[in-house]
This record gives C-alpha cells, structure tokens and sequence, in this order.
C-alpha cells in the first residue's frame, strides 16, 4: 500500500499522549458515546468497520466485541500505537496515504467512519469515495468534525456582551475555504510542531459525499457537557448549549 508522511506524523507522540487509551475528555464524554449509538441506530448483521484517518485507533477500542475493524491512516506512527494498543484479533490496522484510492480485499463492510479527520484534509473527496467504494449498499458513514460553521481557527472565537450579559460566538469568516496552520504546542511558539486545518463551509461537504456517491441522512450537532462556576457561569453554561463543538454527518452509500 501507498504511504506518504503526513503533518501529523511529526506529532503523533504528542497526539498519542493527549488521547491515551481511552480518548481525551471529549472523545469520551461526547464524540465516542454520539458515535456508539448511531453504530446501534444502524445495526447491521455481520457488523464490519471501516475507519478512516482512524489515528491511533481510539474509536476501536470502545466497539461491541462482535463488531469486526478495519482502520487506516497515514502516520505510521499513529498505525504503530494503534496495533500496541489493540488486543482484539478482529482489529486490523494498515498504514496509507488516504489522498489515494485504498485496495482491500473487502469491499462489503457494513458501516464506515471519519472522526475528527476532515478537517485536516485539504481534500476529502478521495476518502469519500474511498468509504464508498468498499462498502455495501445502503451503508452508514458516519462524520465527525469540529463544527464548520462555529468553529473556524484563527476566524472565530467567543465574546462578551456586558449590556445583555451574554457570551456570544463571533464569526468573522465562513464561506471562504481557508488553510490554517495549528501549533499543537502554543506554549513552545515556534518549537511547537505544527499541523494544518481546512476550513470548509458545511455546503461543501455535502456537495463533495454527493459527488461520491453518497446521499446525506442526516445530521447531528454535539455540544460540551462541561460546566462553569463563579459569577459568569449561567451565561457561560448558556453558551455552551447554544453553539455546538461538533457537528456529525451520516451519509448513506446510494
């Protein structure tokens, strides 16, 4: 198979070490459980997973025991910790560019997932059409991303209006599709490994599965679970509820 380094190759030990075993805190508060029970909303006998820009392989790790894995990325690192974690012979791990066509002898798995992946590809049609091309007719691929429309680095951010006492979310652009680097370690500045984000707005997604193949089910919008105290946490909290963190797209192969 194909493989070319990717951004997240040089941070991979700092990726893996914020996820760990288990996710980090939205992986297992939000992303994880959302996941889960869309998979149980779309039960399928004979369950097989294709996941896409799977990283280390959280997502693996919480599936029901009878559901078989596939996962595939393009850090080798990340393929490397996904196999040290993985202790389920069902599971399997291959290391590939997903900017290229991906050859697997099975091209009938039941379900498919991309969680937190899009973002970070400047292209996403050819893992679309990847997903697409290996799995069954009428199957689920399920989207995960940080919301298109809310949260666009460098481009969007929080703020307050004292008059009303509400926080609000500032939107500065949204429909100009934008490369953005991201230093994964601020605190280093310039020492800081960097990737890079790819803003979208949500029309383009649903355009691009479109035109590979797949027909939208629907969608879903994630928001934080976490709680503020002290004197602005009603507004804060409010705020929390009314601008999601993530949005999910469940796309059914036509």
């Amino acid at each position: 198979m194909q493989h070319q380094d990717t951004s997240w190759e040089n941070s991979s030990s700092w990726y893996d070490k914020i996820v760990g075993a288990k996710g980090h805190y939205y992986h297992q508060q939000v992303i994880i459980p959302g996941v889960l029970k869309l998979l149980e909303g779309e039960k399928k006998p004979q369950a097989h997973l294709l996941d896409l820009a799977c990283g280390q392989g959280v997502l693996a790790r919480h599936l029901p025991k009878a559901m078989r894995y596939f996962g595939v990325d393009g850090s080798s690192a990340l393929i490397h910790s996904a196999k040290q974690y993985n202790l389920k012979t069902s599971h399997q791990f291959v290391v590939h560019d997903l900017s290229h066509p991906l050859d697997l002898p099975s091209k009938d798995f039941t379900h498919a997932t991309c969680i937190l992946a899009v973002q970070n590809l400047h292209d996403p049609l050819p893992l679309f059409r990847t997903a697409h091309a290996h799995m069954r007719q009428g199957a689920p691929f399920i989207i995960v991303l940080n919301h298109p429309c809310f949260r666009i680095p460098r481009q969007s951010g929080w703020g307050v209006d004292e008059q009303k006492k509400l926080q609000y979310r500032r939107v500065d652009r949204y429909m100009t599709e934008l490369k953005i680097p991201i230093q994964v370690q601020p605190s280093r500045n310039e020492a800081s490994e960097e990737t890079w984000s790819f803003h979208h707005p949500l029309s383009y997604f649903t355009q691009q599965l479109r035109a590979a193949g797949f027909i939208l089910s629907h969608i879903e919008e994630w928001c934080s679970d976490k709680k503020s105290v002290g004197k602005t946490a009603t507004m804060e909290n409010r705020s929390r509820q009314e601008f999601p963190l993530f949005m999910t797209l469940v796309a059914l192969k036509t």
